[in-house]
């Protein structure tokens, strides 16, 4: 891989410890996996909003209630 060892993965790693600390580093790799999710999902075309435009307005899901909460 690249001439890298054991050794200089594990200075890396505790660099990356050192730099960002132990609970900081689920939070980058999460958003680090969402912008990939994203990446992937523009790479074939499916942006949230293509979905809502090609529903027909018959296929509107959302449930507005016209009920007032107000207590009298």
């Amino acid at each position: 891989m690249f001439g890298i060892g054991w050794t200089e993965i594990l200075v890396i790693v505790l660099i990356v410890l050192l730099l960002f600390g132990a609970k900081r580093i689920p939070e980058l790799m999460r958003s680090l996996g969402k912008g990939v999710h994203e990446l992937k999902k523009g790479m074939q075309g499916m942006d949230l909003d293509d979905k809502d435009r090609t529903k027909s307005p018959g296929q509107n899901n959302t449930d507005i209630s016209t009920k007032s909460n107000d207590p009298k």
